[in-house]
């Protein structure tokens, strides 16, 4: 099957009230994992390059590797670049074939990330290339914040709908209470402010920061109307995690089909888990 657009992705999950796992790659076992997840789950899926992967890799390896296993799979699947930082980068990835790319813009002053987004909307939407933009600030877990000062770094409902409108785009990552990386103690999520976000906001939307969320209130996030779930620190601890207990076990192993296999499967098994949650298993038809 050849790639399709994020958004006849996101349309299909808003009509089925579920969410499509977004997975991030940085090389050919992880990739292989997310198509062989997808596949065992019939799930639609979204694999994502960041920055980090595309310096890593190179923007028409990952592209390459990817093409390659949407043709093989059977399920529908997009290539989608993770927090874009400028217009010219989305014209490379569109240029590289891409389905879809994010723009992040959240630092940036409303007026300058709507601008910069409905720029690369226009020359997206020309080419059947879906658009991804960020409001609010999702930070790390290195930042050290009090609950006031992580509050006022959410997305305001009154101003996603705005920039959603005058932006035109199709999908929009909001800051309800997620963070990059890891946990210290359990998220709370901010429902309410979900909530409210979803029915003034006509488009899907999108969570980040969520490998450590529990599973319920994954669950309850997607009742209320996020439809793209992304998914980074889990899967690349589970790669980690297979290649220590590889080498602990095996000290003089070399073969490094003998190392990367088992950390593929564990990686593979992290997937299946998690496209079960987000409720896309069994959605690819």
């Amino acid at each position: 099957m050849s790639m399709v657009s994020l958004r006849s992705l996101l349309d299909a999950a808003t009509a089925g009230r579920y969410a499509v796992g977004a997975f991030n790659c940085n090389n050919m076992e992880i990739v292989q994992a997310i198509i062989g997840a997808a596949e065992k789950e019939a799930s639609p899926v979204i694999i994502q390059a960041s920055q980090g992967a595309i310096k890593y890799a190179g923007l028409e390896y990952i592209a390459a590797l990817v093409r390659v296993a949407a043709e093989k799979s059977g399920v529908p699947v997009a290539l989608h670049l993770d927090h874009g930082t400028s217009f010219a980068q989305a014209m490379q990835c569109i240029r590289a074939g891409f389905t879809s790319v994010m723009f992040d813009g959240s630092a940036l002053p409303l007026e300058e990330n709507i601008a910069i987004t409905r720029r690369i909307v226009e020359v997206a939407h020309a080419v059947g290339v879906s658009v991804e933009a960020e409001l609010g600030r999702i930070p790390g877990t290195e930042d050290e914040l009090s609950v006031a000062e992580q509050q006022a770094l959410f997305t305001a409902p009154d101003q996603a709908s705005e920039f959603a409108a005058a932006t035109g785009v199709d999908a929009l990552a909001v800051a309800v209470g997620t963070a990059h990386g890891h946990y210290k103690g359990e998220p709370k999520l901010d429902f309410p402010r979900l909530a409210q976000i979803a029915s003034q906001v006509p488009v899907p939307l999108v969570l980040h920061g969520s490998s450590g969320v529990p599973d319920d209130a994954i669950r309850q996030a997607v009742s209320l109307g996020i439809r793209k779930i992304n998914i980074d620190t889990d899967v690349r601890e589970a790669f980690s995690g297979s290649l220590r207990e590889t080498l602990a076990a095996q000290a003089t192993q070399t073969d490094p089909r003998k190392i990367l296999g088992p950390a593929r499967e564990a990686m593979e098994e992290v997937v299946r888990r998690k496209m079960r949650v987000f409720g896309c298993a069994g959605r690819a038809g």
